[in-house]
């Protein structure tokens, strides 16, 4: 089905009511769409729903969606993004006429008389046009997961069979198959989503996490931060760090994302964390070191300071076995005056054009300051846009960066 020219006319008029109100009209869908389909429960993130994630970035997309209705080309690689993590959730093509209807039940409710009859018809053929392309994305990726070696379609069951502290925030978790299949294959820096219901909730938990090893082993490993510092409360990363115990069992999906080492590519490699954005680059570091690189590799971890800095020995060793390795730590504070640390305080722009080569690829992962903050430095210092990489975790949220 092709919209019409009026019908995509109609569409980019809503864009800028979409702009002023269109996180008022998402948070009243989810909350519609949940009252009328709780079982929906069991594959949302109910934190970034509390903390209004979820809510922002649908209405980031449904702008975009809008703006470019006539183009959708333009937002296929986000499209292919969210159909990622949709696959890593078990998003199917029957839950697609469920959100749809509610949207533009919560188009309706939320804009009322300006939701006219033209509007809302327009909106439910330019909603039907999207949803198959996710289809169709998911649909690919559903059989690539399933069609692999070792590889299944949804969830399937995991036993814990090791937990080790990293520091004092971080805490591994070292996943094999229940069924003895060897695990997959996958992609330096891509994730699993991990499926468990936590004793006294009603409904399931879902919450994806960077794979923090190579793809060489006969196990998972992911590596939590506890996120207990502000509500809400990370409900699943506590009761990981708390309760979970090694035979515990977990449900896990195929390994997902796009966020990925470019193993073609000869241009010296910069791998920049901060936090627990470490986990993907651990997977990416240790792919280098096993291949015996000969890039110029440079490993760049910020932490809060030293007791909260993970995989220090374990860094170490991956760049010793490189040829041209090179790792700088970064502390905002020191808990000893003794302690050593290659920067102290935020990343600034003169420390990152001190270690890096100038036509540097730079793989940035941490939380959404820090990833603003680093990479508006590698564009003042010269480092093309194409030339940085970067993963958020949670919801896809926008980095709005300087024009170099």
């Amino acid at each position: 089905m092709m919209l019409s020219k009026e019908k995509i006319e109609i569409i980019k008029s809503t864009v800028p009511i979409l702009e002023q109100r269109g996180t008022e009209i998402t948070t009243h869908f989810y909350k519609r769409m949940f009252d009328n389909h709780p079982e929906l429960l069991n594959i949302f993130n109910h934190t970034n729903q509390k903390r209004g994630r979820q809510q922002t970035a649908l209405a980031n997309a449904v702008y975009a969606a809008a703006k470019y209705i006539d183009q959708l080309e333009v937002i296929l690689p986000t499209a292919k993004l969210i159909a990622q993590k949709h696959r890593s959730l078990g998003i199917k093509p029957e839950h697609y006429p469920i959100v749809g209807e509610n949207l533009l039940a919560a188009i309706k409710e939320v804009l009322g008389e300006a939701a006219t009859d033209e509007i809302l018809s327009a909106w439910k053929d330019a909603y039907q046009e999207i949803a198959n392309v996710f289809i169709s994305l998911e649909r690919e990726l559903y059989k690539e997961a399933s069609s692999q070696k070792g590889g299944w379609e949804d969830f399937k069951e995991f036993e814990i069979i090791k937990k080790v502290p990293e520091s004092s925030l971080i805490t591994s978790f070292y996943l094999k198959p229940k069924d003895g299949v060897p695990v997959p294959s996958y992609l330096p820096g891509q994730y699993i989503t991990v499926r468990l219901r936590i004793p006294g909730d009603q409904y399931l938990s879902n919450r994806q996490y960077s794979l923090s090893c190579g793809p060489f082993h006969d196990y998972f490993r992911i590596s939590v931060k506890k996120e207990a510092d502000h509500e809400p409360y990370g409900k699943v990363s506590v009761y990981l760090h708390e309760q979970a115990k090694e035979g515990d069992t977990i449900e896990v999906s195929v390994p997902a994302g796009d966020f990925v080492l470019n193993q073609e590519e000869t241009n010296p490699v910069a791998l920049i964390s901060g936090g627990v954005g470490i986990t993907p680059m651990m997977s990416m570091l240790e792919t280098l070191a096993e291949g015996n690189s000969s890039r110029e590799v440079v490993f760049i971890h910020a932490a809060r300071n030293e007791k909260a800095r993970a995989f220090s020995d374990e860094v170490d060793r991956h760049i010793s076995r490189l040829k041209n390795g090179k790792s700088y730590i970064a502390y905002s504070s020191k808990e000893n005056e003794s302690t050593v640390c290659d920067h102290l305080g935020h990343i600034d722009k003169e420390f990152l054009q001190r270690v890096l080569p100038k036509n540097s690829i730079c793989y940035v992962c941490g939380p959404v300051p820090f990833m603003q903050s680093v990479i508006q430095h590698l564009a003042d210092i010269g480092i093309s846009a194409e030339n940085v990489r970067y993963e958020f975790f949670g919801p896809a949220l926008q980095l709005e960066v300087k024009a170099m």
